[in-house]
């Protein structure tokens, strides 16, 4: 699953389940003029450490995201 910001649609989370358990990686995507490119601002593994991450390392919340189609 991956969650994009719904302001830019550069600061994305995905949600990948590994050895059983659920872990949310926070990226910043950089636009193509920039040359492109992920910087992964961190990785967590339950939704209270996420909205902690964002409210540190974005201007975003929870409730400022949305899935991506």
């Amino acid at each position: 699953m991956r969650l994009v910001c719904c302001c830019c649609g550069r600061f994305q989370v995905t949600v990948e389940l590994v050895r059983g358990r659920h872990r949310y990686r926070l990226t910043h995507r950089y636009p193509a003029r920039f040359g492109g490119g992920k910087n992964v601002l961190g990785e967590v593994g339950t939704v209270a450490e996420l909205e902690e991450l964002l409210r540190r390392r974005t201007p975003l919340g929870l409730a400022d995201l949305r899935e991506a189609a």
